[in-house]
Formats: structure tokens, C-alpha cells, sequence
């Protein structure tokens, strides 16, 4: 109960997020605004590094750097560009990929072992979440290239999020590190990456001037609540639900936001609401 509970809650804390970050990708790069978030996260658990042991857990920590970089620095960015392109819930919309790739990924490689109704309820999880997708939702500016872009921005978020994600389950599960923990070494890395390969947009990020009161507001609050919390959350998940059927809780996301839909002028027909329904029902399958 405690992983289910903890994707619902991160579901809800990164559509929240989501919704502040395509709305300050106006102002802001997505790259800029992943330095931003990361940044400010790792400091918030900043405190959590004196309680790792950095010599008994150094090749667990080796390969949380990595997922930190591949899923955080380079998965967010391409992920936030995405939110700014296509909008919120076509971008999670496209997590309909990541349960049937994840619990692949988790029987391949880890050998995490699924009952026939994890497939079934995975499969419909997907099935109906790429229908959404399908349905005609919002309306910009984009050309039809940039929108395609957007649409590579978000598949490849999907593919950096499912490695991170199974790196990160392989260390909860075979490792003494916490999820806290682990979630820390996730975030710092990511932020060293970010500062070494975009210097310039932390100036930018960090002076003041650049940045309205508002948006510094609006992206701490985000920060805190969709990074600190919501990567918290998930590798609670994580440490305690095979890989498919975390992810498969995990993307439920584009449900969640049709809450917010209205206000980026995304219209919803009857078909998204029997798909969203459908969605629930792999999910239940997939837990009974």
C-alpha cells in the first residue's frame, strides 16, 4: 500500500508542477528552468548527503549518478520542451508508452516476474492513454515541425525516465541507500551536469533581475513540490512495486490532468473520458 499511495501522490504532484513549468517555459528556456528546479532541490535535501556512507556505497552512488544525468538533467529538459510545444497533457499523455516498456524492461533485465494480469492491465493502461493522445486537444502557434519536435522531445523523455528509473530500482532494491538518499544523488548529479555543459543559463537562472518575483515563486513552489516531492515519491515506488506496475501507477498522470485542461484551453470530448475510465481499469486489473 505504501508504493500505491506514494505513485498516486507524485501523479498528482508532478501534474501540478507541470502545469507551472509549461506556463514559465514562456519566460524561460526548458533547459533553464530544469537548472532551476534541480538546483534548488538539491539544496532543500541538501542536509540528506552527510548521512551516505561515500566509500561502502560508492558503486551504488556511481550508478545513481548516472540515472540522475540520464533521467533528471537530460529527460527533464527534453521533457519540459515538450510541456512547452505540445502542452501538459499530450506531453504526459505520452507516458502511455512507459508501462508495457517498463515491465519489458523490468522482466529482461532485473527479472522481475509479472503475473498474466500485470501484461493485461499494463497493455490497457497504454492502450487508453494512447488513445487520449489521439484525440484532438489543444491548439497553438507551432508549426507543424516544431510539433513534431515536441513529440521526439517527449518520446525521449519516456526512454531517459524508464532507464533512470530501472538504474534506480536496482540500487533500492540491492543497495542500504534510502529513497531520500537515492533521490538526493539523483538531483545533485543532474545540477553538476546541467552547470558543466549550459554555464552560461545559470547566470541567467540565477540573477535576480532576470527573473520576476512571481516566477521565482511559482518555481520554487514547483521545485518543492514536483521535484523534491514528487522524485521522492517515486523512488518509494520504486523501492517497493516492480518496475511495471510502478510505472504503470505512475502514468496516470495525463488522468490527473484533465483537471487543469480547461486552463491551457485543451477541450475534452467523451472519448478522452471512456479512455481515462478504461485507464483505471488496467489499473485495477493490474493491482488485484
Amino acid at each position: 500500500m505504501i508504493g500505491f499511495f506514494s505513485a498516486i501522490s507524485a501523479v498528482f504532484f508532478w501534474t501540478y508542477a507541470c502545469a507551472i513549468w509549461r506556463k514559465e517555459s514562456e519566460r524561460l528556456l526548458p533547459r533553464q528552468i530544469n537548472i532551476y528546479k534541480n538546483v534548488f532541490a538539491s539544496i532543500f535535501f541538501f542536509p540528506v548527503l552527510l548521512t551516505i556512507n561515500w566509500v561502502s556505497d560508492i558503486n551504488s552512488i556511481f550508478f545513481l549518478v548516472i540515472s540522475g544525468i540520464v533521467g533528471i538533467a537530460i529527460g527533464d529538459t527534453l521533457y519540459i520542451n515538450s510541456l512547452k510545444i505540445i502542452g501538459t497533457r499530450k506531453t504526459l499523455s505520452f507516458e502511455s508508452l512507459t508501462p508495457i516498456i517498463a515491465t519489458t524492461l523490468g522482466a529482461l533485465t532485473i527479472n522481475d516476474i509479472y503475473p498474466q494480469k500485470v501484461w493485461i492491465g499494463s497493455l490497457i493502461v497504454s492502450f487508453s492513454l494512447c488513445m487520449i493522445v489521439r484525440q484532438n486537444t489543444e491548439s497553438n502557434d507551432y508549426s507543424k515541425e516544431t510539433k513534431i519536435l515536441g513529440v521526439f522531445c517527449a518520446i525521449g523523455s519516456v526512454i531517459c525516465a524508464v532507464v533512470a528509473a530501472l538504474l534506480s530500482r536496482i540500487i533500492l532494491i540491492g543497495s542500504t541507500l534510502t529513497p531520500l538518499q537515492t533521490t538526493e544523488i539523483r538531483l545533485l548529479s543532474a545540477s553538476i551536469f546541467l552547470f558543466l555543459i549550459f554555464k552560461q543559463d545559470f547566470l541567467v537562472v540565477f540573477n535576480y533581475r532576470s527573473i520576476s518575483k512571481k516566477s521565482h515563486s511559482n518555481l520554487v513552489l514547483s521545485t518543492l513540490i514536483g521535484t523534491n516531492f514528487g522524485i521522492l515519491f517515486q523512488q518509494i515506488v520504486f523501492k517497493f512495486l516492480p518496475i511495471g506496475i510502478g510505472w504503470t501507477l505512475l502514468s496516470l498522470s495525463p488522468i490527473c490532468a484533465l483537471l487543469i485542461s480547461k486552463v491551457e484551453g485543451d477541450k475534452i470530448n467523451k472519448l478522452t473520458i471512456i479512455y481515462s475510465i478504461l485507464s483505471f481499469v488496467g489499473v485495477f486489473i493490474t493491482l488485484i
